[in-house]
């Protein structure tokens, strides 16, 4: 285990938990605010992705692109919310689960009608191409230390949101107690219209800065909803604070987990075995995570105070 290596995977590790973050953010509002299960959420980074893809199409211009995509994915939340999911926030946690997994089928589908089925990819931004050198003989690309910089200027961006804003102060009294907000004569419907617009928009913005360094296909959002799922129980329902320091903690996890797990297994056991060993303990490393938290901390490290 070298330590350019260690240094690399860290960094990517990282690149991996603000990502998480950008999707679990609004969907730890969502379900700790709304008490309402958004499986959908996922396809909304996947839209982000789409829309850079064609709106760089037209202007050539990433910048431009990014702008109009975060705008594109806000109304397209929006326009969800408003259409179909104030409809079913009264409705048992079932008939939201299976209500917006019909959704991503249909979203999906409706992508491969428009798109086709091959993947797609948005050119690397040219004042964040190249490399930096961290150490002596270690390069890594400026656009992935830009990704990891714009998720941790999110981060910060939402914490004064939340807590230093009037707007925040409803947004943690509802996800404290969201009847008493509403008996206290608060549109509580505005509140949550404008939570599943920003998480939308947030969620966009992930699958925007992703496209440049991962194929843009239909499905892209499906595994990184479960990892998001797993960073909001981990990190307590309803927490940004929480969202963001699970989401870390995950990526790094996840990251290290994959890149070493068969590395320190020949410690103890021999290579062919450690080889076999390796990618499936590596796989299970996040879940006994979020295990080994729920056992220590049934609702999550930093829950939502009730």
């Amino acid at each position: 285990m070298s330590t350019a290596l260690l240094a690399v995977q860290t960094l990517n590790g990282l690149q991996l938990g603000v990502l998480l973050f950008l999707i679990a953010a609004g969907l730890t509002l969502v379900f700790g605010v709304m008490d309402f299960i958004n499986l959908a959420h996922g396809v909304q980074y996947m839209l982000g992705a789409y829309f850079a893809v064609t709106f760089y199409g037209v202007t050539g211009s990433f910048l431009l692109a990014l702008l109009l995509s975060l705008a594109a994915a806000m109304a397209l939340g929006l326009l969800l919310e408003i259409v179909i999911f104030r409809h079913l926030y009264g409705r048992d946690h079932l008939d939201q689960v299976l209500a917006t997994f019909g959704i991503i089928l249909f979203v999906e589908e409706g992508v491969r009608m428009i798109f086709g089925p091959t993947s797609l990819s948005l050119p690397m931004p040219e004042m964040l191409s190249g490399a930096i050198e961290l150490m002596p003989r270690l390069l890594y690309p400026i656009y992935r230390l830009a990704i990891i910089a714009a998720g941790i200027g999110v981060a910060i961006l939402l914490y004064v949101l939340v807590n230093h804003t009037r707007v925040g102060m409803l947004v943690r009294a509802g996800a404290s107690n969201a009847p008493m907000v509403s008996a206290l004569g608060v549109d509580i419907g505005r509140l949550f219209m404008i939570i599943f617009g920003f998480g939308a928009m947030l969620a966009g913005f992930a699958g925007v800065m992703v496209a440049p360094i991962l194929s843009v296909e239909p499905n892209m959002g499906d595994n990184l909803l479960i990892l998001a799922f797993v960073v909001i129980v981990i990190g307590g329902i309803g927490s940004v604070r929480g969202a963001f320091i699970a989401a870390l903690l995950v990526g790094l996890v996840d990251t290290l987990g994959r890149s070493f797990a068969s590395d320190i297994l020949r410690t103890v056991l021999s290579s062919s075995a450690a080889n076999q060993a390796g990618p499936a303990l590596a796989s299970m490393l996040t879940y006994v995570l979020m295990a080994a938290v729920l056992f220590f901390r049934p609702a999550g490290l930093f829950p939502v105070r009730r």
